[in-house]
């Protein structure tokens, strides 16, 4: 890495010790949703995560590390990818970390990134492709484990309806687990959706309360589709509902009426996934 200079400039590493630091200052802010929007950054924590988006060519701003870190080699490496970029790299106290991360055992590496939306008229799903719809979705925790789930399967994207949790909250980053820098994410208003759904000619597909169709007996067959799951207390609007080719169920067996968003969410992706698997099998046999 390059010799440390007393003002943070750009590419350059600096050693800072003050929580009244002004970068420091800055970057404990993005932990409010006005100064993310304002700046289109967010925070990512750890090593894995940091590493992970520079391979996926996301553009890093600040990269921030313990001293404690000093001389590990893949720390190091890391710092340096973030310098080549142009990147400020701050070295720091675990007291700093903690206050940045607002945990009590910090990760040793947090990087700030540049935000990325996909425009929704670039969402055309093709082939077999899936992709997630959230409706109002407002837990971080929900969002950020569909995010990790649609990777996780091979869906291709989520695009988030409405009034939503931030998918770049310090929380939702957190529980995507490094899988929001590998996962496009769109947003729209409902009306925007709609708008897109009268052009989109795979299927739509929603959970609801009244479906009268046990998501395990459709042939999702191999045609592009869209996945709708509704907010976490009222679920799908009307509006969505209507919009959708299927209203599936998912049978409760217990007291419970109703599954976690995010549950429900895996349980109907991996159900997508086998049975496009199931087709893939068959077309391959003689």
């Amino acid at each position: 890495m390059s010799a440390h200079r007393a003002d943070g400039a750009p590419g350059q590493v600096k050693e800072v010790t003050s929580l009244a630091n002004p970068l420091i200052k800055e970057i404990r802010a993005l932990s409010l949703k006005k100064f993310r929007d304002e700046q289109g950054a967010f925070i990512a924590e750890g090593l894995k995560l940091v590493i992970d988006a520079l391979d996926l060519g996301w553009s890093i701003r600040t990269l921030v590390f313990a001293k404690s870190a000093r001389g590990n080699p893949a720390v190091e490496r890391a710092a340096a990818r973030a310098v080549a970029a142009g990147a400020t790299v701050l070295e720091v106290s675990e007291k700093i970390l903690t206050a940045i991360t607002r945990r009590d055992n910090p990760q040793a590496v947090v990087g700030v990134f540049s935000q990325r939306f996909c425009p929704l008229k670039d969402v055309r799903p093709a082939g077999g492709d899936v992709w997630v719809a959230l409706d109002r979705v407002r837990d971080p925790g929900n969002l950020g484990t569909v995010i990790r789930t649609v990777d996780a399967v091979g869906a291709k994207g989520v695009i988030l309806i409405g009034d939503t949790t931030d998918p770049f909250s310090l929380e939702t980053v957190r529980a995507t687990m490094g899988s929001i820098f590998a996962v496009p994410v769109a947003k729209a208003s409902q009306e925007a959706f709609l708008a897109w759904r009268k052009g989109f000619s795979g299927i739509i597909a929603g959970t609801h309360l009244k479906g009268a169709v046990d998501y395990r007996s459709v042939d999702y067959g191999n045609r592009p589709m869209v996945l709708v799951m509704g907010n976490e207390q009222q679920g799908l609007t009307d509006d969505l509902a209507t919009a959708c080719d299927r209203l599936l169920r998912i049978p409760q067996a217990g007291r419970a009426d109703s599954l976690n968003l995010a549950v429900a969410t895996g349980v109907m992706l991996f159900e997508v996934r086998r049975g496009s698997l199931r087709l893939t099998d068959d077309e391959a046999r003689p």
